[in-house]
């Protein structure tokens, strides 16, 4: 397949897994929920988080007609120039020996597989990832499950640039007691690569001081696209952070203004490199919203039907965010 410059843009589309992935052009398509249709198609990727309301599917359109298949246990779709993979790992059993966890030694498995495929497929940068894991903030200190997964990610990434990290999220998925732990990541690389972007308000997430783990998180909070593409701008899993500090644990609803405001600031940062992108959220910004807490899931709907424009596409999931305290995360695009 001759390379072209990427091209990718991201819609939420109702209608069935089938008449989507019938059209040549899609990358991928993410369904949300316990209750999402099936499909093989290498494409359709189910995320067990559940939607609040009826959920729309997910779709990454491409530059021109999409290759697909699996290999082993990745399942990919490329279109010359942009590939989308997934994979999905149960946790392994912990090593007392050598003091592992489940988590830390199946991030590190997972990321070692995913780089070695991405340099396999010619697109060694990656653009955006996301991570789902259960039970993200069981365990206290060092323990918990995300500094964890933040130490296996980072083994299995290898010897990165941290000025070359993608823009990612990590979420809670929260599942049944006593279901199977699955980690499942899924993300978007490139032949060439991107420009990583910081936000002015908060210290960058690998710069974080040792209190958050022995190991920072590996990623960016914005991936500018990369030359000559159409591409939108990626937002990182954002949330109601200032410097390295969480705000206002006791409301939800000024948590959302926080993170909001972050967006804000990460869009002013990424218009001094790209004059032309909208400085507010609309028709081409759609959002995952993750809510801790399932009370509070209709109280942040309402919130973001007084705060964003009727046009900016949004699906609101019951998710658990990567610190205690932190209420809502909201990611997605922007062009």
């Amino acid at each position: 397949m001759p390379f072209q410059g990427p091209r990718w843009s991201v819609e939420y589309v109702y209608g069935t897994p089938e008449s989507v992935l019938a059209e040549s052009d899609v990358l991928a398509v993410i369904a949300f929920g316990a209750d999402a249709p099936r499909h093989d198609d290498p494409r359709y990727l189910r995320v067990a988080l559940e939607p609040h309301g009826e959920a729309p599917l997910e779709v990454w359109r491409a530059g021109g007609p999409v290759q697909r298949g699996r290999d082993g246990d990745v399942a990919w779709a490329d279109d010359g120039a942009l590939l989308f993979g997934a994979m999905e790992l149960d946790e392994d059993e912990a090593d007392p020996s050598r003091g592992v966890s489940d988590i830390e030694a199946t991030a590190d498995r997972l990321y070692r597989r995913l780089v070695e495929f991405l340099q396999q497929r010619g697109t060694p940068h990656l653009l955006r990832v996301w991570n789902y894991l259960d039970g993200i903030t069981v365990g206290e200190g060092d323990m918990e499950r995300y500094r964890q997964f933040c130490v296996g990610r980072a083994r299995g990434l290898g010897d990165v640039d941290p000025h070359t990290l993608p823009a990612a999220t990590a979420i809670g998925q929260v599942n049944p007691d006593g279901a199977p732990r699955r980690l499942q990541v899924y993300w978007l690389a490139s032949r060439v690569p991107g420009t990583p972007l910081e936000n002015p308000r908060q210290i960058s997430a690998y710069r974080y001081p040792r209190q958050y783990g022995p190991q920072p998180p590996s990623f960016a909070r914005a991936m500018l696209p990369p030359a000559g593409s159409t591409m939108p701008l990626m937002l990182s899993g954002t949330a109601a952070i200032v410097g390295h500090e969480s705000q206002h644990a006791d409301s939800v609803a000024t948590q959302l203004d926080e993170t909001l405001a972050n967006f804000d600031s990460l869009i002013a940062a990424a218009r001094a490199q790209w004059p032309s992108l909208p400085t507010r959220f609309g028709a081409h910004s759609p959002l995952k919203v993750y809510v801790r807490d399932r009370e509070e899931l209709d109280v942040v709907a309402r919130a973001l039907d007084a705060r964003l424009a009727p046009e900016v596409p949004r699906v609101v999931l019951h998710a658990a965010v990567c610190r205690r305290e932190l209420r809502v995360e909201i990611d997605g695009v922007h062009g």
